[in-house]
């Protein structure tokens, strides 16, 4: 077995990072198994003494390849592989996916599975920013509000399973409606998850939101200004908290959300805290979107897919077509081309992650390597959509 120098020195990675190297710095591995890094991404960092000179993420531990999937597979087997992508918002995926592929073969949706998939993928909103709220907290050292979080996140899984059949890769969309109607119980377990989730809001704000120890971790710490998120193409709750006020959901509107009021939080500080607000007001949001969702859903009569929906064999037009919806991370673009037949010619996904994350090494340098950990953090990061 190599010794542990000759290891460092055959990576081809450590390697090209030493040529830069200052005197009397140190070269440090982040991941790829860090608990911080939430996943296989790995960081190599050059650190003079507390601080963080030069760093660089370092991906493809977890490829699956997912683009070249979908040049191999039928159009409708590519389905489930949206719910691997981001599998903390695997609704928005599945949604802009049918979306594309719908729009180029002109399928048409009935009214009541447009506002299916709009209640589905806000619930799968909250589900996601409950799961980045504990995980946050737990980076930075408090092991209680991911108990809270996995305990809350839980009753829209039940809500989530009956109609999915499933409680984490969801493959509910599919081409001209949904995989199957709600039951009669739906609703109402929906609304009373809501007061429920509400009551639970304030007990949030005491325990972290307000806790002294919280805020010096994540005041004034990493702050991207908006010229830094549009070179990069940062998107979602990470430009918003830099001021930015773009939500896909109101800005470029499909499905049925232009029948909807809801607000876009903003916050002009730029820092980790912001990027914090930005998500915990947006469970507010979307907690109002679904009840306005549940208000305007057509009745049982109303179909959950298309009469003419498309088979297996299905096998849209000659074109290309590319549709962007808002994910829990940024804006998620799928482009997909077809050339007639049942397989797709070619799949581009554009994941919000990956550009969340192009920012960090410039965001990274000069401050405290514990503040890297925040850092990353708040950019609320899943590395399968990332390392697609």
């Amino acid at each position: 077995m190599l010794k542990w120098e000759e290891r460092i020195q055959g990576d081809a990675y450590t390697r090209r990072f030493e040529k830069g190297a200052a005197e009397n710095t140190m070269i440090i591995n982040m991941g790829p198994q860090h608990p911080s890094t939430h996943g296989v991404l790995r960081i190599i960092c050059e650190l003079d003494g507390e601080y963080v000179r030069r760093a660089e993420p370092v991906l493809g531990y977890i490829h699956r390849m997912h683009e070249k999937m979908g040049e191999t597979k039928t159009w409708w087997q590519f389905l489930p592989n949206t719910g691997r992508i981001d599998y903390l918002h695997a609704m928005a995926w599945g949604h802009t996916y049918v979306l594309a592929v719908e729009r180029l073969a002109g399928i048409e949706v009935p009214e009541r599975a447009e506002y299916l998939r709009v209640i589905s993928t806000e619930l799968n909103r909250i589900q996601s920013h409950l799961l980045w709220w504990g995980a946050y907290l737990l980076d930075l050292g408090a092991f209680t509000p991911i108990l809270y979080a996995f305990a809350d996140r839980e009753i829209i899984q039940d809500i989530l399973q009956e109609p999915t059949g499933s409680r984490l890769t969801y493959c509910y969309h599919r081409f001209g409606g949904v995989r199957a109607d709600v039951g009669p119980n739906f609703e109402q377990s929906i609304r009373d998850y809501i007061a429920y989730q509400r009551k639970r809001m304030p007990m949030y704000k005491d325990l972290v939101t307000d806790n002294v120890i919280f805020r010096n971790r994540v005041e004034g710490i990493g702050i991207i200004d908006q010229d830094m998120c549009r070179r990069y193409g940062a998107t979602g709750p990470v430009s918003r908290g830099s001021g930015i006020d773009y939500d896909c959901r109101r800005d470029e509107p499909y499905s049925v959300y232009d029948r909807f009021d809801f607000d876009v939080p903003v916050y002009q500080e730029g820092d980790a805290m912001a990027r914090y607000m930005v998500r915990m007001d947006e469970l507010e949001q979307s907690m109002r979107i679904i009840e306005q969702a549940l208000d305007q859903l057509p009745s049982a009569e109303g179909k959950h897919i298309a009469k003419k929906a498309p088979k297996p064999t299905f096998k849209p037009p000659k074109g290309e077509c590319y549709a962007a919806t808002e994910g829990g991370r940024g804006k998620v673009g799928i482009y997909v081309m077809s050339d007639g037949s049942k397989t797709p010619y070619r799949i581009r996904l554009r994941a919000p992650g990956y550009s969340n994350l192009s920012l960090f090494p410039e965001l990274a340098q000069g401050t405290l390597l514990a503040d890297t950990v925040s850092i990353l953090g708040s950019l609320d990061l899943v590395i399968p959509e990332i390392d697609r």
